[in-house]
Order: C-alpha cells, then sequence, then structure tokens
C-alpha cells in the first residue's frame, strides 16, 4: 500500500450516503520515491456559488477538456448546457463562451453541402426545422495546427433517442467562433486528427460506424465526407420519438477510444460493448480490417506514445500497454476480421478508469477514474501506480499541457449528485 503526503488542506468533503467527493484546493500527494507530486490549485465548479472565484454556471455537466497546442488556453466541453467555454492558462480567466444552439435559416451559411451519407429516417416529413436544435458538445480535436477546434454533438435536442445525424462544430480558435458545421452519424462521441493533417476520423457510438472527414484542404468550404466505414454490421435504429430509452447501453460494440498511427495508415477504434477489443481500418486500402480481442475487457480510450499503445479498461478500471508494431503485426493476420492478442502488460487503477493521458516525456499516465473519483499517476515504464488523488466526482475527461504542468479533469453530472466540475491540478517531477 503506498502512503501519501497530504497539505493541511487535504481532508476531502464526503457525503457519506452518495460518496460525493469534493477535494479541498490545496491538496497534494507524492510518489513514495519523490519523483512526482499533485497539487491541486484550482476549480471551476457550478454545484456551489459560494465561492465566485471558483463559480462558474458555464459548468454543466462537463464531458471533456481539450489544452490548445499553443498552451495559452484551454476549452471545456459542457454536455448538458450545450457550450464550449474557453479559459486561458495564464490566471484560468473565462476567455469565451461558445453556444451550440442553431436556427435552420439564420445559421443556413454555416453548413457544408450535405453527403448523401448521413440520411434522416425518424425526423424527416414531420415538420421539423432538421437544422434549428442545440447540440451537446462530447470530445474535441484540433486540426491544422491548433486554428481549429472540431465538437461533435451526441445528439440534436430534439433526436430524443440519437438514431438519426448528428453534427461537428468546427471552431476558430483565434476568434472561438464557430465557422462551420458538418453532418456526422447518429451519437457520435469520441473524434481525432490524423497525425499528416489530412484526416478527421469520428466514432458513432450509436450504430457501429466510423466516419472520415477529408481535411487536407486549407479552405474549411473544401472539407467533406469521404467515407464511412461499418464495424462488423450497422445498427438498425428504430427507437420511439416521444420516449426516451437509455442510449449509452446497447448500442452495439459503443465505440469510443479512436487513435491513428503516427504515420496515419491505420485507425484504431476501442470497443465499450459487444464483447470488446479493438477495431481496425487500413486508411491506404480504404478498409475495415477486423476487431483484435485479448484485452481485459470494456475498452474506453486509447493513446499511442513512444511506440506503444495504451488503453484504459472502464469496467475493470486498469490502464494496459503492449508494443505498436506487435499490435499492428497482429491485425495484419487477422482472418475473417477477427483476432486476438496477447502480452499486455497491464496496471490496476481506480474502477471507472475514463481518459487517460501520457506525459510529454511518456514517463508517466494520468488517468480520470470515474466511480472511484480520482487521478491516478502511473510509471510507464513499470506500469505500476505511484500515487493518486481525489479528484471531483465524477472525473470522465482529462488532458495535459504541452509542458506537462498542468492536468485539467472534467467530472460529468450524475443524478444524486457529483459532476459539474473542472479540477486544475499542478504536477511537479524530480530532476533527479
Amino acid at each position: 500500500m503506498k502512503s501519501f503526503v497530504f497539505s493541511l488542506l487535504s481532508l476531502a468533503t464526503v457525503c457519506a450516503s452518495a460518496q460525493i467527493v469534493h477535494p479541498k484546493i490545496g491538496t497534494t500527494v507524492k510518489s513514495d520515491d519523490g519523483r512526482v507530486s499533485v497539487t491541486l490549485i484550482g476549480k471551476k465548479i457550478a454545484w456551489s456559488s459560494s465561492d465566485p472565484n471558483t463559480y462558474d454556471a458555464d459548468i454543466h455537466s462537463p464531458k471533456s477538456v481539450n489544452v490548445h497546442p499553443s498552451g495559452k488556453k484551454f476549452y471545456v466541453n459542457s454536455l448538458e448546457g450545450a457550450k464550449t467555454v474557453a479559459y486561458s492558462m495564464d490566471g484560468f480567466k473565462k476567455l469565451a463562451v461558445i453556444n451550440h444552439k442553431f436556427d435552420e435559416k439564420k445559421d443556413a451559411a454555416l453548413w457544408s453541402k450535405p453527403s448523401g451519407l448521413y440520411p434522416f429516417t425518424h425526423y424527416n416529413g414531420r415538420g421539423i426545422a432538421l437544422n434549428t436544435f442545440f447540440g451537446k458538445p462530447v470530445e474535441s480535436t484540433f486540426t491544422h495546427g491548433g486554428k481549429y477546434l472540431w465538437v461533435p454533438y451526441y445528439r440534436r435536442n430534439y433526436d430524443i433517442n440519437a438514431q438519426d445525424p448528428s453534427a461537428v462544430a468546427i471552431i476558430d480558435t483565434e476568434t472561438d467562433k464557430i465557422i462551420r458545421l458538418m453532418e456526422t452519424g447518429p451519437l457520435p462521441k469520441m473524434i481525432a486528427t490524423s497525425p499528416d493533417g489530412r484526416y478527421v476520423a469520428i466514432s458513432h457510438w450509436g450504430n457501429n460506424t466510423v466516419g472520415l472527414i477529408d481535411i487536407s484542404s486549407p479552405d474549411p468550404h473544401q472539407w467533406h465526407h469521404k467515407e464511412v466505414f461499418i464495424i462488423d454490421h450497422q445498427l438498425d435504429l428504430n427507437y420511439s420519438l416521444t420516449s426516451p430509452v437509455d442510449r449509452d447501453n446497447g448500442s452495439g460494440y459503443a465505440l469510443r477510444g479512436t487513435v491513428f498511427t503516427p504515420d496515419s495508415h491505420y485507425l484504431f477504434v476501442g470497443c465499450m460493448g459487444g464483447g470488446g477489443g479493438i477495431a481496425v481500418i487500413d486508411l491506404e486500402r480504404s478498409e475495415y480490417m477486423g476487431r483484435l480481442l485479448g484485452m481485459m475487457g470494456n475498452v474506453r480510450h486509447l493513446v499511442i506514445k513512444n511506440g506503444y499503445l495504451y488503453l484504459s479498461i472502464n469496467g475493470g478500471g486498469y490502464v494496459q500497454r503492449i508494443e505498436l508494431d506487435k499490435f499492428i503485426q497482429a491485425a495484419r493476420q487477422m482472418k475473417n476480421k477477427k483476432g486476438e492478442i496477447t502480452g499486455w502488460t497491464n496496471c490496476k487503477v481506480g474502477t471507472g478508469a475514463r481518459t487517460i493521458e501520457l506525459s510529454p516525456s511518456g514517463k508517466y499516465i494520468f488517468a480520470a477514474c470515474n466511480n472511484s473519483s480520482a487521478l491516478y499517476v502511473v510509471d510507464a515504464k513499470d506500469m505500476k501506480v505511484i500515487t493518486h488523488i481525489s479528484v471531483d466526482s465524477y472525473p470522465v475527461g482529462l488532458d495535459i499541457s504541452k509542458d506537462g504542468r498542468y492536468i485539467f479533469t472534467t467530472s460529468q453530472g450524475r443524478s444524486g449528485g457529483g459532476g459539474n466540475a473542472v479540477n486544475i491540478f499542478r504536477v511537479d517531477y524530480s530532476r533527479s
């Protein structure tokens, strides 16, 4: 059992009945060997208005956070607030609030030409203005060196069961204004940019498909949908238009973590449902290769760094690692679109492991663990936990500054309490 060093302000406020955790600013933990210390230095919260320095009503069930490549600001996607909030890295001051609310007539010029890949099958012909809606922002990715931020919507608000096309907004990060809207498949969650800057991939949790968008032109008006990949089989969606169902469960493979290989040759997509595994797409051949199995369970997030593929296992609360070349070799050997790979190195972290990121050096893995209400720090070489710190319940999103000094987590809202918080941590690394 690791011991932890706490400051005098380290006591967390815990609701005994619901186990809701709200750590105090100033809380500090340090690894036993002194290599890494983590300190909670700030918050943006909506669950309490008692402190004007931390209260922010725009933080409404934040799903994800993304630090701009310049290191000068970061963006938080407030899922239920239908907003993206921009903050400065200098003093963590609010810079802009981007509202994801649209009118079919007023905002018509924002839309790209329909691709024909994502037809409406439920709401067309019902007297609904299909492009009048507000969107729920999920994840984000930067393109064109950070000039643009792409934000997909969980669904359009009128589509109560996320079974028709959703959309993705493109934000100009210089003006923090939406300059383009493009259609997507149903219930998009993860989005990623290829290292060569040619493509954006969007994984659709809702129906086992992955969309590929060509962004090779510097002109946003030239961006276009290229292809839709079906992961084994496309789900036939036919839910009620009046009664909501649980779309977070029972959605096929529940596609989530999405990452391109460094050479932009392959795209990997994690499966949180349907037996798990990682779907592999060969982009050079425009071919879905199949699913590789052999991970511990439902794969949530994927990261590639320094020749390794890292992933988080949500249910069991693990981080796993394997050599990237070994994984690709196993993918090439799949037969009938299925294969299995062994040889993973495993590390037990907190339950509900969601977003993971690595330090710039690749020495440390940081994991936001939802059910545990904690940020875990893992030695990437030994794959051992070296420390962890409490986070406002229940963290889902995480990002790290370019210099590795700051970690940001988002805690999504949950029935019964918790969530509606952004936690800001400072990380100090020993030089020894």
